[in-house]
Formats: C-alpha cells, sequence, structure tokens
C-alpha cells in the first residue's frame, strides 16, 4: 500500500508513528525537533490521514506498509518512534525486520492487549456525526460532545475532519477501524525476542504502562530502558515536547 508520509530533514532516518484516530501531523512538535539533526519520515497509517482506506488492518499489515515505503525510499537502516498503537506498530517492525531497526522508542504503549471497549464513546461520537450533514466544524463537535465529554479529547479528533466538496468528512476510516478494533487492542508477542535497543517512555498519569506489564515488556524486550515523564498523561508528546525530544535525542545518541 502507498502511505501518505512527510519526508524532512537530512542525516540517519528516523521514522515517526501515530496512534488510533491521529494522523502524521500529531508528533509535528517532536519532527520540528528531531528534523534539526535527522531525516524524519512522518507516516499517516492505512485507514488515517492521507493514506488509503483498507478492510485489512492487522499490525502485520500496518508494519509491513512501512517497510514498503522504506524500501521504496532505499532506506534501509533506520530509527522508529511510535505513540499509542503506533507503538505497537513499531513493535511489530522489530518483529518483521529486526536488523534494520537501530533503535526501538515506544512512547506510552505496553505489549500487551487491552479491555475492549476503552473507545466505545469515540465511536459513538463518530458515528454519530456521521449521521449529519456537516457543514462547520462546530456542528461536528456539537455530535461529538453526545459522547465525547474530555475537549482535548475532541479537538485531537477533529483535526481529522476535513473539508470537502460535499461537507465535511472524517479522514480515517471509522467504520474499518471500529471493525477492527478487537485487533487494534489485541496483542500477539513475537516468537522471538528484540534484543536490539529499546526505549519505553510513560506518562506518569496515563494507565497505558503499568507495573504489572514489567515482566511482559522485559520478556519481548530484554534490552528495554524505561523513562516516565512526570505530570503527563497518554499524549505526553504533546504535554512536554521538550522534554520528550530531550530523552529521544539522548537515547538516540546511545
Amino acid at each position: 500500500m502507498n502511505l501518505h508520509f512527510r519526508a524532512e530533514g537530512k542525516g540517519k532516518t528516523i521514522v515517526l508513528i501515530h496512534g488510533l484516530f491521529g494522523s502524521a501531523d500529531n508528533l509535528g512538535l517532536l519532527a520540528r525537533e528531531l528534523k534539526q539533526h535527522y531525516q524524519v519520515i512522518s507516516i499517516d497509517l492505512r485507514n488515517h490521514g492521507l493514506s488509503p482506506h483498507s478492510d485489512q488492518f492487522s499490525y502485520s499489515d500496518l508494519a509491513q506498509d512501512i517497510l514498503d515505503t522504506l524500501d521504496h525510499l532505499a532506506i534501509n537502516q533506520f530509527d522508529v518512534v511510535g505513540h499509542s498503537m503506533g507503538g505497537k506498530v513499531a513493535m511489530t517492525l522489530s518483529t518483521l525486520a529486526p536488523q534494520r531497526i537501530n533503535h526501538l522508542i515506544v512512547i506510552d504503549m505496553a505489549p500487551v492487549a487491552y479491555r475492549a471497549h476503552r473507545h466505545q464513546n469515540v465511536f459513538n461520537g463518530l458515528r454519530e456525526v456521521n449521521r449529519h450533514p456537516i457543514t462547520k466544524r462546530s456542528e461536528a463537535e456539537q455530535y461529538l460532545a453526545k459522547y465525547v465529554e474530555d475537549a482535548g479529547v475532541r479537538q485531537f479528533l477533529l483535526k481529522s475532519l476535513a473539508k470537502t466538496d460535499t461537507g465535511y468528512q472524517w479522514r480515517f476510516n471509522v467504520e474499518g477501524l471500529i471493525a477492527n478494533y478487537t485487533t487494534i487492542m489485541d496483542w500477539q508477542p513475537a516468537a522471538q525476542p528484540f534484543t536490539g535497543k529499546t526505549l519505553f517512555i510513560k506518562g506518569q498519569l496515563s494507565d497505558y504502562i503499568e507495573p504489572q506489564h514489567r515482566s511482559e515488556i522485559m520478556a519481548q524486550f530484554p534490552n528495554a530502558k524505561a523513562h516516565v515523564v512526570a505530570n503527563t498523561g497518554h499524549w505526553l508528546h504533546a504535554e512536554k515536547p521538550k522534554t520528550v525530544n530531550r530523552i529521544i535525542h539522548q537515547f538516540l545518541e546511545q
């Protein structure tokens, strides 16, 4: 699949992978700093952003899409940063092409299966928007607000609402994501652990990486290090971009 991507900067390649309902722009604060030192490839995953939609949406599919994109760009060795669902894609990349990854950085995601229905209110809100002809972004937010109480989450979702000739439409594939939601929340450990340089960055206030996940992280990534960013939640790279960029840059120089 031909993914939409943005390439910036020069030097060693680092690939940035966004999370569920996102796009390459979501990691823009990281890209802005990293491109001063590296070639940054910011990717829209399938069913997100400007990349094609598909009914097929496994982590192997998503990781292979990225490898195909890098092959097209004649990039063999790279570092990879993935946030949330993008962290699982990054971890899957380490299974499909361990010899190509120099540094693996996972932001606020563990290699575990999460409970279903964590995003049910979001899906309800997205479907509510789709039931109505939307001529203004404010209309979409009103429909979203029936199900999504957090204003910050609504604004995050609305970044993927695009104006078209027939009104506003979601750029991500709502029904495709719903159909594959069980797969998105699930996780299948690789047969062989990834022994390369690995860093897990956790938001202190987030519940995506918990103490009980440590054994599974170390079993699958035995050389993993961890860094907790104080007073941040799941979107720690947006809350404290300078801190997260410093952590990433220091790790990439190891």
